[in-house]
């Protein structure tokens, strides 16, 4: 199965779609990864503090031909946002992994507080340089810190991964990242453990197409130039979330989803803006 391709402002380009890997570890998370890439999925989306660098790593390494095709993703945790440390967290994410280089590495969360964000994103400059990694970007960074991070060392990422789904749509926010060439990942794009998928203009709209709720919620982001990083560990809900770029919402349907967004949308109330996570 073909998957479209996003580019960012500096020519790189990531699969329209990705998976969610928190909480596959192990032989069996190692399993589930394998199954998504020999299903399709190029995207593959991990942390360190997601403590499964090893499994995705073992998928990967099992791939064969096709592992120059995957973007294996990892995080780097606040507690290691000080440039030395940095560095060297980023060094174990490779030799966790197995790979020869991770493809995609990110900052977890900003963590303004403790302010050594920029510390943390020369590091990524550095690996990046190195080869211990292809492409830098951030994770639950605001507009602030982003350009904050430009002045100071004129390097842009090339996306941004955030919360996004239809009660936290994130318009404003997905202006901005497009006005600057950066892509979006959404995370939780499904929303987690709400009745999203039961609301009654998800449900009216799926029927509509003859697709699940979620198949409709993965379309609405795909329509929105969001990359969704669903997580599923089924070959069967893998192949329903990876089988979605050809349902065709119409602007007042993708309208319609956006509407659901409430100001007290987030699953966790996790502003980047004061939220830490180490």
């Amino acid at each position: 199965m073909a998957i479209p391709q996003l580019t960012a402002a500096d020519g790189t380009t990531l699969p329209a779609i990705g998976l969610g890997t928190y909480r596959l570890n192990g032989s069996a998370g190692a399993d589930a990864i394998g199954q998504a890439i020999r299903a399709g999925y190029r995207l593959i989306d991990s942390a360190v503090n997601y403590e499964n660098e090893g499994a995705v790593g073992r998928a990967a390494r099992s791939a064969g031909a096709v592992r120059d095709e995957l973007i294996v993703t990892s995080k780097l945790p606040g507690r290691h946002h000080s440039y030395d440390e940095a560095l060297t967290t980023i060094e174990e994410s490779v030799f966790r992994t197995g790979l020869d280089r991770v493809d995609l590495y990110l900052i977890h969360w900003p963590n303004p507080k403790v302010d050594l964000y920029v510390q943390a994103w020369r590091a990524l400059i550095e690996a990046r340089e190195r080869g211990l990694v292809r492409h830098i970007g951030l994770s639950n960074f605001l507009p602030e810190h982003i350009e904050r991070l430009v002045a100071e060392t004129g390097v842009a990422p090339v996306v941004n991964q955030i919360e996004v789904h239809p009660y936290f749509p994130q318009q404003e926010a997905l202006d901005y990242h497009r006005e600057h060439g950066i892509l979006v990942q959404g995370w939780s794009p499904l929303g987690h453990g709400n009745d999203l998928q039961q609301h009654p203009v998800v449900v009216e709209i799926a029927t509509a197409h003859g697709v699940s709720p979620a198949q409709a919620i993965l379309a609405w982001h795909v329509a929105r130039q969001v990359i969704p990083l669903p997580k599923a560990a089924s070959p069967q809900r893998q192949a329903e979330n990876l089988d979605v770029f050809g349902i065709k919402l119409t602007d007042a349907q993708v309208e319609a989803i956006t509407a659901l967004g409430r100001p007290d949308g987030r699953l966790s109330d996790q502003d980047p803006a004061v939220y830490e996570e180490f």
